[in-house]
């Protein structure tokens, strides 16, 4: 397995990916998970109406800020025009890759005939492509589901018109929309989008480990894997799962190093948010954060301590408390 894939005219150096997370992937978690190696992390998903308008909401979600090797703006809309204003102005910011959302399950965004709603409209998910690759100087790609549901499995069409369209890469959720998280990634089921494209596949859904990873690969085909949920908590997972993938020893971050992580991490979202909001946006990644170490052993204590610490209003306490929580062993992830 090679280290990078051409994305375009963009090499990302490194065949795991960590997917775009709404309220998740902020500018200070890019970062983070950047500087830990990962080769590949997208902005929140960005309603392009909201960016076309300047929206500060939508501006910050997708702030480029520096210090990130790889800039990855994932928009989100129904309209080719804001698409496609929203695309140019992505790719003037600085993004060197544009990914389009076919793929969001949530009703907030499927009713308003956006994200995988469009797996029910294929006409205008073309025209929404050729709109992006039209206006925008960064190669654009596309993230999609298998379908809307297990009746309208229609991932390949529209993996074929999207290529021909112009997208340069498809990631490929392994469920239908209708699944939502439920049940688990259909692997196998990519292979037939491996099979229709010459472009790049990415395979997407419970990969999690190495060996997850590994498994993702070989049954779908796919170029690079894309790794969600299980990244919060875990920034370094990406850069872990690749050195993995490349038959290199894995090792989780020790009490020590993790505390310098969340550290960081904490101060980058007080600077970007404002302390208020930082610590609140920040909680999410705190019980993640606590909930994905080992220690303490008992994953009640665990959960006890995430939910005291998710309490804490000033970020000194919240370091204190957690170096009180860690000690300084290393804890080894299994290839």
């Amino acid at each position: 397995m090679s280290n990078g894939i051409s994305i375009g005219p963009i090499v990302v150096p490194g065949r795991v990916w960590t997917a775009p997370m709404t309220g998740v992937s902020d500018l200070p978690f890019r970062r983070i998970a950047s500087r830990l190696g990962a080769a590949y992390v997208a902005t929140e998903m960005v309603a392009c109406d909201h960016l076309a308008a300047a929206r500060p909401e939508a501006v910050r979600r997708a702030a480029v800020g520096s210090g990130l090797p790889l800039m990855v703006i994932q928009l989100v809309g129904a309209d080719p025009d804001a698409v496609a204003k929203s695309a140019a102005l992505a790719a003037r910011a600085g993004a060197h890759i544009v990914d389009l959302n076919f793929g969001c399950p949530a009703k907030s965004v499927t009713g308003v005939a956006c994200g995988s709603a469009l797996m029910r409209d294929l006409a205008t998910a073309e025209r929404l492509v050729a709109a992006a690759v039209g206006a925008s100087a960064a190669p654009v790609t596309v993230k999609i589901r298998l379908g809307w549901d297990d009746a309208c499995r229609n991932a390949v069409e529209l993996a074929v018109r999207a290529e021909a369209a112009g997208a340069v890469a498809i990631t490929v959720h392994g469920r239908t929309r209708q699944q939502f998280y439920a049940g688990r990634a259909d692997w196998a089921a990519v292979r037939a989008v491996r099979d229709a494209v010459a472009i790049p596949v990415i395979v997407n859904g419970d990969v999690v480990d190495v060996a997850s990873a590994r498994e993702a690969l070989a049954a779908s085909g796919a170029d690079a894997v894309m790794i969600g949920r299980a990244a919060i908590g875990r920034p370094w997972l990406a850069a872990t799962i690749g050195a993995g993938l490349a038959g290199r020893t894995c090792d989780e971050p020790g009490g020590a190093e993790r505390l310098d992580i969340v550290a960081g991490h904490l101060a980058a979202s007080l600077a970007f948010h404002g302390e208020r909001l930082g610590v609140r946006t920040f909680r999410k990644h705190l019980a993640a954060y606590i909930e994905a170490a080992p220690w303490p052993s008992s994953p009640d204590a665990r959960r006890a301590a995430r939910a005291r610490l998710c309490r804490l209003e000033a970020p000194g306490d919240i370091v204190a408390a957690l170096a009180a929580l860690w000690p300084s062993s290393p804890a080894r992830l299994a290839a």
